[in-house]
């Protein structure tokens, strides 16, 4: 009797250990996914200056959207969380919209050379960023599944496994930005 109680105990050890390392594991994964993300975004900040800059020189008289275009980044910089990190981008991205319905309306600009290669640079940088939103979202499912199904609920939150937050995008910003540089 005491060896099936010592082989039991054994087991059961085993089995949290197992649990254990698996939700390491996907917390990392989560974790990498989301700086990920970050690494998109930081690269799209560092390029707004430069499209900014670049507009500016046709364009001097917008200067509310210029100042727009600037908070936005600035605030995006300011954010730690994910929740913060999704409002900033949020942001960001309706600035860059609004530079964008600038550039328009000038036509030299929009046969800048600097400008399109911004501009082609940035549209990448977005593909990128759509992509790591969608891994991160995976991470974060299959992690919050691990630890919130039976039995691994029970341990979870004890070893400090905690829920994470998805990337959300608002509701108003979900529609894809028509961007017509050829006119």
């Amino acid at each position: 009797m005491g060896w099936i109680v010592l082989i039991l105990i054994v087991v059961v050890v085993l089995y949290l250990i197992g649990l254990f390392n698996r939700l390491v594991r996907l917390r990392n994964q989560t974790d990498n996914s989301w700086h990920q993300i970050d690494v998109q975004l930081q690269k799209r900040a560092d390029l707004v200056p430069n499209l900014v800059e670049t507009v500016k020189g046709y364009a001097a008289h917008e200067r509310g959207v210029f100042e727009s275009v600037t908070q936005a980044r600035s605030q995006w910089q300011k954010a730690t969380t994910v929740g913060e990190k999704a409002e900033a981008t949020n942001m960001l991205t309706g600035a860059l919209k609004s530079l964008f319905a600038v550039a328009e309306n000038y036509p030299e600009l929009k046969a800048n050379q600097n400008f399109l290669m911004l501009q082609e640079e940035l549209a990448g940088i977005e593909g990128k960023i759509a992509y790591a939103r969608q891994f991160y979202n995976d991470s974060t499912m299959s992690y919050n599944n691990a630890q919130q199904t039976f039995p691994a609920n029970l341990f979870a939150r004890n070893f400090g496994f905690n829920p994470r937050e998805y990337f959300q995008v608002e509701e108003a910003k979900k529609a894809v930005p028509k961007v017509d540089f050829i006119s």
